[in-house]
């Protein structure tokens, strides 16, 4: 682990009513926790998905997960990054959030910003899959890469593509581009 994670608050909740509450509390601070919540063995179980769903619908995100004994997890949730992308799966919770009146003024003011700095659409075009133009191209100059790209599992797909568009320059770009399809050529995943 990070050392800011080695030295970052705990914070235990048993109920998706306490999160809400601390989140409440606690939003606009600028740095993330360990959320201290039960496992399925335990009668204070949190469900993840209620965990995300509070954590949207404050404006943060949660990321890695790591055991803390035998009937607790921690789990990391943290302020959302300005510029941070939004998935089909946390906007379609978002969406749920909406219709049950559940979102906070904190929750919108983040998803206004996405909105308008064009990270709540930027992954569109890799969950369909889309491949775009420069891949193409690389796909048409290396034999067979096309039809092992196609044959791989949307999974894989999905997060190469997520790779190609994370890339900050284009030489990173263009460099990921020519592995993924050197590689697809042989019948091999590029970024595994």
């Amino acid at each position: 682990m990070a050392k800011p994670l080695q030295n970052a608050e705990y914070v235990e909740v048993k109920t998706r009513a306490e999160l809400r509450a601390w989140l409440g509390a606690h939003h606009t601070r600028d740095t993330g926790v360990w959320l201290v919540h039960h496992k399925k063995a335990s009668p204070h179980y949190l469900p993840m998905g209620e965990i995300v769903a509070e954590c949207l619908a404050h404006g943060w995100v949660d990321s890695l997960v790591r055991t803390k004994d035998t009937l607790r997890a921690m789990h990391w949730i943290a302020p959302r990054k300005p510029g941070s992308n939004w998935s089909r799966v946390n906007k379609n919770i978002v969406a749920e959030l909406e219709a049950a009146a559940l979102m906070t003024k904190a929750g919108r003011a983040v998803i206004d910003a996405a909105k308008s700095d064009g990270s709540w659409t930027r992954l569109d075009a890799v969950e369909r899959l889309e491949v775009p133009s420069d891949l193409a191209d690389a796909f048409d100059a290396h034999p067979g890469s096309r039809a092992h790209w196609d044959a791989f599992p949307k999974s894989v797909r999905r997060g190469v593509l997520e790779w190609i568009l994370n890339a900050k320059r284009p030489a990173t770009r263009a460099n990921r581009i020519t592995e993924v399809a050197e590689k697809a050529a042989k019948n091999e995943r590029a970024h595994q």
